[in-house]
This record gives structure tokens, sequence and C-alpha cells, in this order.
């Protein structure tokens, strides 16, 4: 008796994903950490800032406090940046729902898993690490790395490159409106991921992504 073995069939190989927001839940994190330095410093700010900023790392989100008004150099900045929220990253911040099972599963269908992030490697190497999926991952990059924020879309270009495969076949996964828009323009296709950080954002990264989820295990079907 004769048993077919079903097979999987997949729009996509390749995959760019974003870190914070999308495989952790370390938003609150993070903003805390960004906004008490203005606290700290009595920076007013708009309510947008949590969007302007996400995408620019600590670096570029110190460059951007300076022209805020903060009385702190960058390398001060980032200092205390890294200070703040590392026993966070090491120790507290988890998952998303469903991610590592469909991380997991994405890669046993033979999927190249590859990491673009804000964040630096000294929180973000650690995190993936204590959640045993640092592995999973063919290249795990922090925009440090390229010298460059997820607002430039010469980053997803460069990204692209190192993979080796053409922008347009890879799928980009953040949750962040201004990095979906920006890799979108690069030629990337994009898939919008749901925060709580960013829920009134999400008709605008709708109106610009080629699919949105609200739960990891979705992109099984995309």
């Amino acid at each position: 008796m004769n048993f077919a073995k079903e097979v999987i069939v997949v729009k996509y190989s390749t995959y760019l994903f974003d870190f914070d927001g999308t495989l952790v839940d370390s938003m609150p994190s993070f903003i805390s950490v960004m906004l008490r330095i203005l606290d700290e410093n009595n920076i007013k700010y708009e309510d947008d800032i949590v969007k302007i900023i996400t995408p620019l790392g600590y670096a570029g989100t110190a460059a951007y406090f300076q022209k805020m008004g903060v009385p702190l150099s960058e390398e001060k900045m980032i200092k205390i940046m890294n200070e703040y929220i590392y026993d966070e990253y090491a120790y507290k911040i988890q998952a998303k729902t469903n991610v590592i099972s469909t991380l997991k599963e994405i890669k046993k269908r033979g999927a190249d898993l590859n990491i673009l992030t804000a964040s630096p490697h000294s929180v973000l190497d650690i995190c993936l690490k204590r959640l045993e999926i640092y592995d999973l991952f063919n290249n795990v990059w922090s925009c440090d790395d390229f010298s460059m924020t997820k607002a430039d879309p010469i980053i997803y270009i460069r990204v692209a490159e190192k993979i080796g495969q053409p922008v347009k076949n890879i799928l980009f996964l953040d949750d962040n409106y201004n990095a979906d828009k920006t890799a979108k323009s690069a030629g990337m296709s994009v898939c919008g991921v749901f925060d709580k950080s960013s829920a009134e954002y999400v008709d605008d990264v709708k109106n610009i992504a080629d699919y949105y989820i609200y739960d990891f295990a979705e992109l099984l079907d995309i």
C-alpha cells in the first residue's frame, strides 16, 4: 500500500525578521528605557515618539534625542540605554505567542531564517540564546553591523546581497510602520506583525504591507 507524503508548498523560502515586538515581547521594556532617558532630562515629546525611534536603533535614537535637546553625548546615551535594558533581555523577556513553534516549523520546511533588528548584539544574542532559538537563524544582524538604520532603504538591499537573494524574494516581518514602509520601498515583500505597542498603527501598516498577522502561527498559511 502506497502512502503519498504530504508536500507543503510555500510561497517564500527566505525570511527577514525584526526582533523587538515581532519575535519577542520586548517593546514595553524598550519603550520604558528610551522614555526614561527623555523624562530624566526633562525633554517633552509627542505621542508618536515610539513610532519614530523604534527603527533607529540605539545609536540612531541617541542622535535623535540629541536633536530633541538631551544634553548628553551619543556615546553616553548608548551606554545608559545598555545599562538600563540588559537585565530585561538577559533574564526576563519572552518570545511572543507561537513564535518558537512557528519558526521551528518554517525551518523544518527548509526556509532560510534571518534577523535584522535595531537592538545591539549585547542584548540580541543573549536573549535569542536564552530562548534557545539562536541556532534557527542563518544570520542574526543588528543595524550596527551595517552602520545604518531600518529607516534607510539601502540596509534592506545590503541584507539581500549578504543573503544571496533578490530583494523581491525575501519576506520582511516587522511590527513597526516606518520599518515596513521602508522595506517595501526597497522592494521586499512585507508582512506586518501585530504588537500592542503599535496597535494604533495597524491600519497604516495594512495599507502598505502585503500581509498582516495578529498571531505568529498565521505565518504558516502565507
